[in-house]
């Protein structure tokens, strides 16, 4: 009778391993989940063994032998990447041809001929090679984290074990395309502002390197005492103008110190994250953004069969915010005691009552995950209301904003011409009022 190696969680998270001799890796499953345990992985132990053999005896033979078409330049930072919509398009690809009764390997083989891309068809190559070899799907898609998230490979393994990798594989598609959706309308929304930033900014530039010096020659010449707001533009414009590379690199250096105190420390990311959720028109969105991701890939987790506690690690970590994700740590331990997960989401702040009640009637009901993708289909609404009223609000205040900071550039420059019209108009009746005493 054959031996299987198995990994498994216990009711706590922790990991167990063993050796089990069954008939069947199915028989194995089921002996495993009797022993309380929830499998993450099984395979036949003789069979490893002898692939692995099989592999050191033909390795000798293959060195040597690459060609020169085998030689890729590999761009740091961008290579070993495959973009999301592609991603997606391939996961439901998958997800259809697995569901047709295709044999999992040739789906592989079917989508390795006919991608485009070449990092990701090539990344399919190497899945095909690694199942060929006797890993799971799952297995070969962690030896990839660049492509495939935790997420992706958790939700794999849970559909290899309960045997329903087709719908995993549609959920993961169907997270991937609302994801993308939300991240497009968000991204759509802040083009706006952006455009009249970067619109105020070249203005501003203009103004300050060619208009202004124009009209401080001509000031040269005007013997009179200049308002103080003319002088404090003329006194900005002859610093940028003087020392333009000096003030770049000064703007540049701020910039990249912010950036890496957001990215490198815990307190200035910390800091950050909460500003965000906490600032006007901004903060709204970003919130309903991170609370809908949050139950949308819980849900889609605990739906898939992944355990709960595997399942808000996962989430913790593609939070995407650090006050989210110190709320999800509570959780976390919350579950680990053998607690509710409504407590702690109520105590963090983070969530509104409305979430907090809902997850506790979907505790209390047994129908979690169903709850949970029903806030996140509510909030991906709320998400396209908020980015409507963030738009519409953005555009007036834009618009306002580069009218004050023109318009205060033009009223210091003319408030010496106003000041100089005003003393000759004043001179002039000074003068017709002496003429009629003659």
């Amino acid at each position: 009778m054959p031996k299987y190696s198995y990994v498994a969680l216990d009711a706590r998270g922790q990991e167990s391993k063993g050796v089990i001799e069954v008939a069947s890796q199915n028989e194995a499953i089921g002996r495993v989940k009797e022993m309380g345990l929830f499998p993450t992985k099984i395979f036949e132990a003789e069979k490893v063994k002898d692939k692995g053999a099989a592999k050191k005896a033909k390795a000798p033979g293959k060195k040597g032998k690459k060609s020169a078409m085998d030689i890729q330049i590999k761009i740091p930072f961008l290579s070993g990447r495959v973009k999301p919509k592609v991603l997606t398009a391939f996961t439901r690809q998958l997800a259809t041809l697995v569901d047709a009764g295709l044999p999992l390997l040739r789906g592989l083989r079917v989508l390795e001929k006919q991608e485009r891309n070449r990092t990701l068809k090539d990344i399919l190559g190497e899945l095909s090679l690694a199942i060929e070899g006797g890993s799971t799907f799952s297995e070969a898609l962690a030896q990839h984290p660049k492509v495939f998230n935790r997420l992706f490979v958790n939700m794999v393994k849970a559909g290899e074990l309960g045997g329903v990798l087709e719908v995993v594989l549609k959920r993961l598609a169907e997270f991937s395309e609302k994801a993308q959706k939300i991240k497009g309308k968000v991204k759509a929304a802040m083009f706006y502002p952006t455009a009249v930033m970067i619109v105020a900014i070249g203005i501003l530039a203009l103004l300050m390197l060619f208009v202004i010096p124009r009209f401080q020659d001509v000031f040269a010449g005007m013997d009179m005492k200049m308002p103080w707001f003319t002088m404090f533009v003329l006194g900005i414009s002859k610093t940028i103008k003087d020392h333009f590379l000096e003030s770049a690199g000064v703007i540049a250096g701020v910039v990249v110190v912010f950036l890496v105190i957001i990215n490198k420390s815990k307190f200035g990311r910390l800091v950050w994250d909460k500003f965000k959720l906490k600032v006007p028109v901004f903060g709204p969105v970003v919130s309903k953004v991170s609370i809908g991701r949050f139950t949308r890939t819980l849900g889609t987790l605990v739906s898939s069969g992944v355990p709960i506690l595997q399942a808000l690690t996962i989430v913790r970590e593609t939070a995407g915010n650090v006050i989210v994700a110190n709320a999800i740590s509570g959780v976390h331990e919350s579950v680990k005691e053998g607690e509710t997960i409504t407590a702690p989401l109520e105590a963090s702040g983070v969530f509104p009552p409305m979430v907090v009640s809902m997850v506790d009637v979907g505790e209390q009901t047994g129908a979690l995950p169903e709850m949970l993708l029903r806030i996140a289909d509510n909030y991906d609404e709320e998400v396209d209301n908020a980015v409507s009223a963030m738009t519409s609000l953005l555009e007036p205040i834009m618009i306002v904003f580069l009218a004050v900071i023109v318009g205060s550039i033009v009223i210091a420059m003319f408030l010496p011409l106003i000041a100089m019209i005003s003393n000759l108009s004043g001179g002039g009746d000074s003068g017709g009022g002496g003429g009629g005493g003659d």
